[in-house]
């Protein structure tokens, strides 16, 4: 997949294409850097009006600095990014709920104040444009999908209020989703807005498939449940139910099935076998803990031909707050595996015994020749042995990283850290080794190590920051009190190398997971897929490296906060005033880029300097 770049003589402008988004990364020849202001950043998608990024800070006093006229005061032309990279997800602030799909013209410019610190006006001379193709993520045999996972942040804030409901207040699994769920500035929207914009290109994959089955009649599904209430995929999941063209193995572990209060998962499995005819059925159990996986596996008339995988629970949360990934792969081979690994559970009614001493979990899966991009799958419970064996190719790739040293880098994003296993252990840990760029996010880390300016350790946030209170002029946003922020479980190392690799999918990455769940382990070694979850990763990681500077709460030795609760005052721009949270004037922003014991130096070559 092309990576765009551009350059003139003093700056060079990457492109790093993921899903749905675009990574943006910048350098400069040190000498140009004397009074940088910043970036300003234009998109025009295809040959639609352009529009400049949004900066969510701006100058105290616009007034005495270069404004344009018809522009906010926080769009980049006036508020040039203090940052050497930028990513551009569509939908976050611009085009609405249904963005541009296609070639995008990105045009960066570096600004410049004069003598008396105040913003120059642009200079179009000194601009690098490049082109690049904006687009759900779809390389070979596999596509990739994100859910956004933003609730907590100013984006979703814009869209939907501090407050917007998840579902309406209505009995049952099913409901109408066009329903008006609040309005934001007199503007109303509907849960299908909220569910649209919050399940990104994930819902869009899982929604897609489940209607192909619907409307091909010689198609069947087959699909491993773990949570299961989601309105959209239970009403296509009991319609073809009434087909007679799907089986489910639906988790009943204690959270999903109860004899005293009724769970979502009973409610469905109750309305499926009223609807069921044909060959539709359902049956439940959960190995030694849980029946894990997140997985539907399509059959025509010839057998397995597609497979949904991934961290992507069924649900609402799973969808609509959690961040998660799905992939797709349109392979027979690799549908075939998953095929029988459902057969073999199926036959067995979710034996973890029978699984762990058979074929799929002690072999695996590798898929065959011609097969792009690579990708190897292992289906737990496992034996001990083979669990351990499982977790060890994980830390040994991470150790290959840190054996580089320099351009080494391992990037993660793991529901949580607080568990069983040489992986777990080996994350935690990572932030002190200095010698590699590493990064990470969980919701519920071993400490939480913040960016720390003159210094190369590596971060690790976490996605459920405690007590944030933001200051002016952000508004404040939604706390996570459903499940987790951070649902994914992938490691991504050597980004920007061909034998680029990330390990995904339904795996928790731990010890106990790997013996007790019925889960699936993918690693693909490909340079852009990696890419596309490298881009989600930093994203998370910077939004929350934010967030979680703004907490008093928190584990481990850098989890101080960074700026304390603020005490009201009369208006929003006297709070603002009051805590000093404008763009700073002088180039004291970008030094940290130029001094090599910082981590910012690291990220700056790393993303770039991608050759």
């Amino acid at each position: 997949m092309a990576r765009p770049c551009n350059h003139n003589d003093v700056l060079s402008v990457t492109a790093y294409p993921g899903d749905a988004k675009t990574l943006l990364a910048f350098d400069m020849v040190e000498a140009a850097t004397k009074d940088l202001a910043g970036f300003s950043i234009e998109c025009r998608p295809g040959d639609r009006q352009a529009y400049y990024l949004l900066n969510n800070l701006a100058f105290e006093d616009p007034s005495v600095h270069a404004q344009v006229q018809g522009e906010p005061a926080e769009s980049s032309v006036n508020a040039p990014f203090h940052r050497f990279r930028w990513l551009h997800v569509l939908g976050q602030n611009h085009q609405g709920l249904t963005p541009f799909n296609g070639p995008y013209t990105c045009t960066v410019t570096p600004r410049y104040f004069d003598s008396s610190k105040h913003l120059l006006a642009l200079d179009a001379t000194q601009s690098v444009s490049l082109q690049v193709d904006v687009q759900a993520f779809d390389k070979g045999c596999v596509q990739v999908g994100f859910t956004r996972g933003f609730t907590q942040s100013q984006a979703f804030v814009r869209h939907f209020g501090e407050k917007a409901p998840l579902r309406p207040d209505v009995p049952g699994l099913t409901y109408a989703t066009d329903q008006v769920a609040g309005s934001v500035q007199g503007r109303t929207f509907t849960f299908e807005d909220e569910y649209r914009w919050s399940g990104f290109t994930a819902r869009e994959k899982l929604y897609g498939l489940l209607e192909r089955v619907q409307e091909e009649d010689g198609l069947a599904l087959d699909v491993f449940a773990y949570d299961l209430d989601e309105t959209g995929i239970v009403e296509k999941l009991l319609d073809l139910a009434q087909k007679g063209r799907v089986r489910v193995i639906l988790d009943d572990a204690p959270l999903h099935h109860s004899d005293k209060k009724v769970q979502p998962e009973d409610t469905f499995a109750t309305e499926f076998a009223a609807k069921a005819t044909g060959k539709a059925a359902l049956i439940r159990g959960h190995f030694g803990r849980y029946a894990h996986s997140k997985v539907f596996v399509i059959h025509d008339g010839d057998g397995p031909c597609t497979v949904l995988a991934g961290s992507t629970n069924f649900s609402l949360t799973g969808l609509y707050v959690n961040s998660n990934h799905v992939l797709v792969f349109e392979n027979r081979d690799i549908a075939a595996a998953y095929g029988r690994v459902f057969d073999n559970t199926w036959d067995n009614h979710v034996s973890r015994a029978k699984f762990a001493h058979s074929d799929s979990s002690t072999l695996g899966f590798v898929c065959g020749d011609g097969f792009s991009p690579t990708t190897k799958v292992t289906f737990s419970p496992h034996e001990e042995d083979p669990a351990k064996a499982v977790l060890a190719n994980i830390v040994d790739r991470i150790d290959a990283e840190k054996a580089l040293g320099d351009g080494g880098s391992v990037l993660f994003a793991v529901m949580a850290l607080e568990g069983t296993g040489q992986v777990y252990s080996t994350l935690a840990a990572l932030h002190e080794d200095q010698s590699i760029f590493s990064a990470g996010i969980s919701d519920n880390p071993d400490g939480i190590y913040l960016y720390k300016p003159g210094h190369k350790d590596g971060m690790h946030v976490s996605g459920t920051p405690a007590s944030t209170v933001l200051p002016p002029p952000f508004s404040q946003v939604p706390g996570v009190d459903m499940g987790h922020q951070v649902h994914h479980k992938f490691v991504v190392c050597g980004l920007n190398r061909p034998d680029a690799t990330v390990f995904c999918g339904s795996s928790n990455l731990s010890l106990g997971g790997e013996k007790d769940n019925g889960d699936n382990l993918l690693r693909i070694d490909d340079e852009d897929v990696a890419t596309a979850f490298a881009l989600e990763a930093m994203g998370l990681i910077d939004h929350f490296n934010f967030l979680d500077g703004m907490t008093t709460q928190g584990k481990g030795e850098t989890a101080k906060a960074t700026g304390a609760p603020p005490k009201p005052v009369a208006n929003i721009t006297a709070a603002a005033k009051q805590h000093e949270w404008f763009l700073s004037v002088g180039d004291g922003w970008m030094k940290p880029y130029y001094d090599p014991e910082d981590l910012k130096y690291a990220d700056r070559v790393l993303f770039g300097r991608p050759d």
